[in-house]
C-alpha cells in the first residue's frame, strides 16, 4: 500500500486551473491510497512580481501592474465539497486541511483562519522572501540576485518560520526554490549542508514532521540528514494540482524513507515514524 497523500490541491486553491477534488478522490481510490488530504493554499501576502514572467493563469489576481494578491480561501465552499466527496467515496479517508504560506509574517490572519474551521491537516510553507520592504517570490528573486545567495536567505527564513510559528504540523517542500533555479544551475545539497542541517535541526527540535514532497525527485541526503539531526517523523505529499499527479513518485519516496529508518505509523494516514 502506498502512503497517504497528505498534500494536494483542488479547485479551491487559487493558483491552479486544473484542480478537481472529485477527480483527485477518484484517482486516490484507483491507486488504492488509504487517505488523501486537500491542503488548499492560504496566502495572506501581496507579492511584488514581474508581470513579464508571471504565468498567465495568475494574471487575473494582479491588483495592479506589479502586485499579485491571492484571494482568500472559500472556507464554506471548500468544506461543503469535502462533505460531498466523503459521501461519494466512503472507502477513502478524506482529510480537510490548509497549506499556510508564510504564516509567521501573518500571525493574526493565520489564527483567525484556523479558528474559522476544524482543519484536520495543517502544513507550513515558504514561497517568498522579504527584500527592501517588498515580498517577492523566490523564482522572481533569482532575476535579481545570485542563486546561492537566494537559497541561503531562503533556508534562514525557513528557520524563522519554524521557530516563530507553531501552527503547522509538518514543513512542506523545503526544496521549493529548487523548482525554479535558472537553467544551467546545478544544485548540490552538499554545498548547502550547514544551512540545510540547521533547518532540519530546528524542525526536529519542535517535534514536527518533515514532508517528503515528490513534486521534484527527493534529495536522499536531505532525509539522511533529517534522521541525523533528530527528525522522528515524515509525511508524504505530491503537491498535486491536478488529479493525475496524486501520489506521483510515492513508491520511490516510501522506499527511500524506509532506507533511512522510517516506517508506517499506527494508522495508514499517520506520519511515518523512526
Amino acid at each position: 500500500m502506498l502512503p497517504a497523500d497528505l498534500h494536494t490541491h483542488t479547485e479551491f486553491s487559487w493558483d491552479t486551473a486544473t484542480g478537481d477534488m472529485e477527480g483527485s478522490c477518484a484517482r486516490a481510490v484507483e491507486l488504492g491510497l488509504p487517505a488523501i488530504a486537500f491542503t488548499e493554499h492560504t496566502d495572506f501576502v501581496s507579492w511584488t512580481v514581474d508581470p513579464a514572467v508571471l504565468p498567465e493563469r495568475l494574471t487575473k489576481h494582479l491588483a495592479d501592474e506589479t502586485r499579485l494578491v491571492p484571494p482568500p480561501l472559500d472556507v464554506a465552499g471548500y468544506l461543503a465539497a469535502i462533505e460531498r466527496c466523503r459521501d461519494k467515496y466512503p472507502s477513502l479517508k478524506i482529510i480537510s486541511g490548509v497549506e499556510l504560506g508564510e504564516p509567521h509574517w501573518f500571525a493574526a490572519e493565520t489564527a483567525a483562519l484556523l479558528a474559522a474551521a476544524p482543519f484536520e491537516r495543517v502544513i507550513g510553507s515558504l514561497h517568498s522572501l522579504t527584500v527592501a520592504g517588498h515580498y517577492r517570490l523566490v523564482e522572481d528573486e533569482y532575476l535579481l540576485r545570485p542563486v546561492p545567495e537566494v537559497l541561503r536567505d531562503y533556508f534562514a527564513e525557513t528557520i524563522r518560520l519554524i521557530e516563530t510559528c507553531p501552527s503547522f504540523q509538518a514543513l512542506t517542500h523545503l526544496d521549493y526554490p529548487l523548482r525554479y533555479t535558472p537553467a544551467g544551475y546545478a544544485f548540490d545539497a552538499a554545498d548547502f549542508e550547514e544551512e540545510l542541517r540547521a533547518v532540519l535541526r530546528s524542525l526536529a527540535g519542535t517535534g514536527r514532521a518533515l514532508e517528503v514532497n515528490t513534486r521534484r525527485t527527493v534529495e536522499p541526503l536531505l532525509l539522511r540528514w533529517w534522521r541525523e539531526e533528530g527528525g522522528r517523523a515524515v509525511s508524504f505529499g505530491s503537491d498535486a494540482h491536478r488529479p493525475d499527479l496524486v501520489a506521483a513518485g510515492f513508491a520511490d519516496a516510501a522506499a527511500l524513507a524506509e532506507s533511512v529508518g522510517f516506517g508506517p505509523g499506527r494508522h495508514p494516514w499517520d506520519h511515518w515514524l523512526a
